[in-house]
């Protein structure tokens, strides 16, 4: 793996470079919040972001995909121009995710909409400090070691820049006199203080040991219909989590002829119409038991297919739900710990 050197000022121009690749997406902020947006010029590209409120999934599977359009005769795959995105900005936390999702819809079954997207995609991820909410130490995905194109490690008056893929390649040749093969003499100081100060800012108190086992005995304990009881089953933690999957397929007819399209929509299994089922049986009727769902399979069910967790530290569920039902609350109720409303 090759590593060069940008320098800040040049990181503005580097969008010129991307720019000629395709449509140039980063984190922009937005009132409180931050998005991916796609950007039309270098000087959009600013700002230190802890975490977007819609993760990058959003640029690979879109909320809303046409599949099909049929008639009474035919069906055929819907045409769509699918642009080479650049995704610039990306954390480790998400770089992961994308790996997540990569071996989720490739290993039983290949799926065409996700592959065809992620194909003409350029992953650009840059280092980020935490703040009290991340615990991507606990799951291991505070760094990355694969599935990016090019990755930025700020280190001050520039970016540390590791190249990850041949695309990687290609733009940094093609960025003429924007990158530097010559390392600094102090480059080796800087990168472990880097890391001393990012491993230092951690401060959410979360701790996973343990909690696969304790997935398996607290199973049935009374906390979980508590939970239950105060889940609004809005949907939100599913909707902002960057690994999750789920989704549903509808027909939606044309109102003037015998045609239609099947779209693929977001969904979540937080909706009590997730697990209703035809004659009106519901297999997680209770909201403790959709819970239930969510969090076994984040934190147990996912390491016995892949061998890893679903959850990336992002600490999405923990800002976005409007009850206090995330990671950190289940883990201490797991663990019997007193449980605090910290937002």
């Amino acid at each position: 793996m090759r590593v060069v050197i940008l320098p800040k000022e040049s990181e503005p121009k580097l969008y010129d470079v991307l720019n000629d690749l395709g449509e140039v997406w980063a984190p922009v902020q937005r009132g409180e919040v931050w998005r991916y947006e796609k950007i039309d010029s270098g000087d959009k590209i600013k700002g230190n972001p802890t975490r977007t409120l819609l993760p990058a999934k959003k640029l690979l599977l879109p909320q809303e995909i046409n599949m099909l359009d049929f008639d009474k005769e035919k069906f055929k795959k819907a045409s769509a121009e699918i642009p080479v995105r650049i995704i610039l900005g990306i954390h480790p936390c998400g770089i992961n995710a994308i790996n997540i999702l990569d071996e989720f819809y490739s290993t039983d079954f290949l799926d065409p909409f996700y592959r065809e997207r992620k194909d003409k995609t350029i992953l650009i991820g840059k280092s980020c400090i935490p703040d009290e909410f991340c615990f991507c130490d606990q799951t291991n995905t505070k760094i990355v070691e694969k599935g990016y194109d090019l990755f930025l490690t700020d280190l001050g008056d520039w970016y540390l820049v590791w190249i990850g893929s041949s695309k990687g390649d290609d733009i940094v040749k093609k960025g003429v006199g924007l990158f530097n093969e010559e390392m600094p003499k102090d480059i080796h100081s800087k990168f472990i203080s880097w890391r001393k100060d990012q491993n230092s800012k951690f401060r959410h108190g979360i701790d996973l040991e343990g909690v696969i086992d304790l997935m398996e005995l607290e199973y049935n304990a009374d906390f979980w219909t508590e939970l239950g009881e105060k889940c609004l089953s809005c949907g939100q933690c599913t909707m902002v989590c960057p690994t999750c999957t789920c989704f549903n397929t509808i027909d939606d007819m044309e109102l003037t002829k015998p045609a239609g399209h099947r779209r693929r929509y977001w969904d979540s299994c937080m909706f009590r119409e997730y697990s209703l089922v035809a004659g009106g049986h519901n297999f997680r009727e209770a909201r403790s038991d959709r819970l239930k769902l969510w969090y076994t399979h984040k934190l147990k069910a996912f390491i016995g297919l892949f061998g890893s967790p679903s959850c990336v530290g992002c600490g999405r569920c923990i800002t976005t739900c409007p009850v206090d039902i995330n990671i950190k609350t289940v883990v201490a109720n797991l663990k019997g710990m007193e449980v605090k409303n910290e937002l």
